[in-house]
């Protein structure tokens, strides 16, 4: 017989009954039942219930372990009495008599319980992760995550993809956010940085001759964290392909997110592949936000003609006034209540806002003191383009769209789920597709890109030499699943003239472009393929897939909000000796003292630097 075990805490049958088996796990429960003791002893597959009688002389070692500690038992496998299964459990039909146990390990008190549904704060189960792990729900998560990836690998090899890995020690890139430093031990005073992503890399392996590269790649970010996104590092699906356009992007990575939403979905249906497409434009005016949840099924449409000239002086003035300010109307079927009208207003007032204007229909009317103001007429030709009835609703927001359209999105998402308008069980998928190549700094009068500077311009050369800069749109898009984001991907700009010419539209110099990727560009002038691809988050994925509102619950190890591992104690300060090694010293931020309190700020010409 094994050492520590026969067969897994999941795998004892009723055709087991009779046999000897031996068992190693946890003790997840004990119940004392008087002349009987139950122990459920756990580990990664299930749960069995073990039993000990008070005459055995094993009975007082038992009563006085801890839960979780780690036992291995031999025994039988007993039947149970009709009365005593457990249908909950796959091993509920048998239990074990205990005849012999070894403590492999003994648990003290514990610092937190992993039996139960006990909540527990985000400090105590960061800095405790491996009871947090535990725990059944994390547990299955981590689980859920590592089959995802597999699935992922299979689905992209199947395709053709071949898997690379990419350098983790390698050059700092403007990309957006900071990136993490390391210093060089034998480059006194210089750098490494972790990658932000291997986005440089994997267009040179395009340029390689390499056809379809992905990889599960690790990114490192100095940036804030938030529900949806790991402060420090993140996993993406990591892809590109050669000799492409964006449509043939689409139909690669379709099939991948739509068969592994399918296989672990559960029931939830999932958009079948080809994708919807969504202009940029489109998804601002419609959802207010370029990461639409789709779930819901409320457009908002633009009114402001509507009240263009109206009797409702608050909007009808502020068009007047300025000629990008834009109305734009939510629809709210079945919202057509005054009740349900003042709890969306003092809703927006709680947001920050001034209020939220409505107009709701009864008796063939609308109601309400926008309908008073702009008239009947009005009223009713705009119901009748928003095709609601009697009993409906719909709301307003005005003022120039790139101001209030994250207000809009939130209104439109606060409707549909308060009248329960949103599909459940579900995976909606669309392409936000044609981004703007650039935008306008209200503040310095600046043209800028406004998202990927490395995308293709559509129209390449001939649009940046010809057209307004701020109608170019580019072959740059977006993957979004029930609201989230789960990548942004383009078609590469490979051709050395058209992406000079694209930063200088920006105010970027050739020097600038030079200094910064001239790694990349060097590698364009000796032959580049057309080419493309994207970067799904396999934290945002795996989020999704296990529903879960925070991707810390995804995550075997996570960092808390701060950026800070409570388990391992990092970031931590390192000893004298190393830093002198790598040539480095720490200065302190300066503490600035008030009257009420003690701030910190950084002084930049302070700020921790090499020596």
């Amino acid at each position: 017989m094994h050492l520590y075990r026969t067969h897994t805490c999941g795998q004892l049958r009723l055709e087991h009954a009779h046999t000897e088996v031996r068992l190693s796990g946890w003790i997840h429960r004990k119940r004392d039942h008087g002349n009987l003791l139950f122990i459920d002893l756990r580990d990664q597959y299930g749960l069995t219930q073990c039993v000990i009688d008070s005459s055995s002389a094993l009975f007082e070692q038992v009563e006085n372990l801890r839960p979780e500690s780690v036992i291995t038992v031999t025994g039988k496998v007993v039947e149970r009495s009709d009365d005593t299964i457990n249908p909950g459990l796959p091993t509920g039909q048998v239990e074990i008599g205990i005849d012999s146990l070894t403590v492999e390990s003994a648990a003290e008190v514990l610092p937190m319980q992993v039996a139960g549904e006990a909540e527990f704060g985000e400090e105590i189960r960061l800095r405790h992760r491996f009871l947090d792990l535990r725990r059944e729900k994390l547990h299955n998560n981590i689980i859920l995550r590592s089959q995802v990836i597999t699935s992922i690998r299979r689905r992209m090899t199947d395709q053709g993809f071949v898997e690379f890995q990419t350098p983790i020690l390698t050059a700092s890139s403007p990309e957006g956010a900071r990136d993490y430093l390391v210093p060089s031990r034998n480059h006194p005073g210089q750098f490494y940085a972790l990658p932000q992503a291997p986005q440089q890399f994997k267009q040179l392996l395009m340029v390689s001759g390499f056809d379809r590269y992905f990889q599960i790649a690790p990114c490192f970010r100095d940036e804030d964290g938030r529900a949806d996104r790991s402060p420090g590092e993140f996993y993406q699906l990591d892809f590109e392909m050669a000799f492409v356009t964006q449509e043939d992007v689409f139909e690669a990575i379709e099939p991948v997110l739509e068969g592994v939403f399918s296989e672990f979905g559960g029931e939830r249906t999932v958009t079948s592949a080809p994708f919807p497409r969504i202009a940029y434009a489109d998804s601002m005016r419609k959802y207010g936000s370029d990461k639409p949840d789709l779930r819901n099924p409320i457009e908002m449409s633009d009114a402001t003609d509507t009240f263009r000239g109206s009797g409702f002086k608050v909007f009808a003035g502020m068009i007047e006034k300025n000629d990008r300010v834009r109305v734009y109307a939510i629809p709210a079927k079945g919202g057509g209540s005054r009740a349900f009208c003042d709890r969306m207003n003092s809703w927006a007032q709680g947001e920050g806002q001034p209020g939220l204007g409505y107009i709701f229909f009864r008796d063939g009317e609308g109601a309400g003191p926008i309908a008073k103001n702009i008239g009947q007429d009005r009223v009713e030709a705009l119901r009748l383009e928003l095709g609601l009835e009697d009993g409906d609703a719909v709301f307003f927001t005005c003022g120039v769209p790139s101001e209030f359209a994250a207000f809009a999105a939130a209104a439109r998402m606060k409707v549909g789920t308060d009248l329960e308008l949103c599909e459940t069980g579900c995976f909606k998928f669309c392409w936000i597709v044609d981004f703007p190549m650039y935008e306008l700094d209200e503040e310095t009068a600046k043209i800028d890109f406004s998202h990927n500077p490395f995308s293709m311009p559509q129209g390449g050369m001939e649009a940046l030499e010809n057209d307004d800069p701020l109608s170019i749109l580019a072959y740059q898009y977006d993957i979004v699943c029930n609201g989230v984001e789960l990548s942004s991907g383009a078609i590469r700009n490979h051709r050395p003239d058209i992406m000079m010419k694209a930063f200088d539209i920006a105010g970027y110099g050739q020097d600038v472009v030079e200094k910064e990727f001239g790694g990349l560009l060097n590698a364009f002038r000796y032959g580049a393929p057309p080419h493309g691809g994207s970067a799904p988050g396999i934290d945002r994925i795996v989020m999704l897939l296990a529903d879960e509102p925070n991707i810390r619950e995804v995550i075997a190890f996570p960092m808390n909000q701060q950026a800070q591992d409570l388990l391992m104690g990092a970031p931590g300060a390192i000893d004298e000796s190393r830093l002198k090694e790598l040539n480095l010293r720490v200065v302190m931020p300066k503490v600035v003292k008030t009257d009420n309190s003690t701030a910190q700020s950084v002084d930049p010409d302070n700020a921790p630097k090499e020596a």
